[in-house]
């Protein structure tokens, strides 16, 4: 199997397995350290959620963690927002690389452990 990846313009081909980030669109995806789940962030406002697939059942779905719109409807940018993985597979950080503000993250397969929280 070949691979090719090519750099330009902070573009990162999906050959990197970290954090993969597109000029265009306003969605990306990240991988959790669960194979099953992925977190989906609108970039441009912080929304997020929880996405998890299936290959033998129907365990598939599509959850939000996070329904409130985090940055204000006239300042859309992409990639405004960034989510980075801590050292606890359920647990991410949120950036708002405009203006700083950070919250922590929360997925789970229960619906009482997903959450997001400002943190101050």
């Amino acid at each position: 199997m070949t691979s090719i990846a090519q750099v330009e313009n902070d573009v990162v081909t999906p050959n990197d397995n970290k954090q993969e980030s597109y000029v265009i669109g306003k969605y990306r995806l990240f991988e959790t350290d669960n194979m099953w789940t992925f977190l989906n962030l609108d970039t441009q406002n912080g929304r997020i959620w929880q996405v998890q697939y299936d290959v033998q059942s129907d365990n598939r779905l599509v959850t939000e963690l996070n329904y409130l719109y985090l940055a204000n409807i006239t300042e859309k940018v992409n990639n405004r927002f960034a989510l980075y993985p801590t050292q606890n597979i359920w647990t991410f950080i949120l950036l708002d690389q405009t203006d700083g503000r950070t919250w922590q993250v929360q997925w789970s397969h229960e619906p009482e452990g997903r959450m997001i929280v400002p943190i101050r």
